[in-house]
């Protein structure tokens, strides 16, 4: 019934599990929650959640670097890379990637040129890619507007979303879902909320974002796919609609996202042209159209 759009399945707290992951998944199934993305904050996780997700039917992995990991991660995450890794069927999703000034703008620059090549990797293998943003409203829009006019509809989602209505009109206005966490349900949120209730209900997607920032009455705890039902009756009593009906409709949300991703596929020839106009950004990507399709990219 739930599907939780981000989850960091190789991070969570199995202290009350007995360290096993399979009863922390089994006990979100019990709950409803019927799929998982496992999200990858470095390119070393993509082995370790390629294993978890090639064990279970119902789990999907992104590959990709968190924009708060080192330069050197950052750099290492190329067109090139990500595009081979996200070959495996397994993989749903580009990131995360993103911009993230809380703590330093040091690395703003590369933040930004990992950003744009991760948006590239998502067009070239037609998979979404996940977005976080914190302190870095504008350049986020400034990066998404930018790669729209290279690219045209680009697909993916700003997840665990925390800013203003105009950010989240922005984005969706270039095609991007938005996803809501725990956070929704925090008693000093009222803001949030009132951004949640105008994004329109087919452009809505729902998330733990475990181990962090657990629902309300967790709130404090170690998070986990378990509780992802609290953060969709926050969002369906917000909307006035039905728990069992705010779940089929994200579900259906997150189908077509990943569906609408494929598209991207069809402009290859247009993407590749970008590439190369935009290499200075995109670290001169070397990919040849040719060798995308051999690849079997263009299904």
């Amino acid at each position: 019934m739930f599907t939780d759009s981000h989850c960091h399945l190789n991070r969570l707290d199995l202290t009350p599990y007995n360290g096993s992951l399979e009863r922390a998944l089994d006990a979100a199934r019990l709950a409803g929650v019927t799929r998982f993305l496992a999200v990858a904050v470095d390119l070393d996780d993509y082995e370790i959640l390629l294993d978890i997700a090639n064990h279970h039917t119902d789990i999907g992995i992104s590959v990709g670097a968190h924009p708060c990991e080192s330069a050197e991660m950052l750099t290492l995450a190329t067109v090139d890379t990500l595009v081979s890794l996200a070959q495996d069927p397994k993989v749903w999703a580009i990131g995360e990637t993103g911009l993230d000034y809380h703590y330093s703008t040091e690395n703003a620059e590369v933040q930004r040129e990992s950003f744009s090549r991760h948006i590239a990797a998502g067009q070239l293998t037609g998979k979404p890619v996940i977005v976080h943003t914190r302190a870095a409203r504008a350049d986020t829009l400034g990066v998404l507007r930018e790669q729209h006019a290279l690219f045209g509809k680009i697909h993916g989602v700003l997840h665990c979303f925390t800013e203003d209505w105009a950010t989240a009109e922005g984005a969706l206005a270039l095609g991007y879902y938005v996803s809501f966490s725990g956070i929704i349900s925090f008693k000093n949120a009222q803001d949030l909320r009132d951004v949640a209730i105008r994004v329109p209900l087919d452009r809505l997607l729902i998330e733990t974002d475990s181990p962090y920032l657990a629902p309300m009455p967790y709130r404090g705890k170690s998070n986990e796919p378990l509780y992802l039902p609290h953060v969709a009756r926050v969002l369906a009593d917000l909307h006035q609609i039905s728990v069992e009906k705010l779940a089929q409709i994200t579900s259906d949300n997150f189908d077509r996202m990943l569906q609408d991703a494929q598209e991207s596929l069809q402009r290859l020839d247009k993407i590749h042209a970008a590439l190369q106009m935009n290499n200075h950004h995109l670290n001169q990507s070397t990919l040849d159209i040719s060798i995308v399709r051999d690849k079997g990219l263009t299904g």
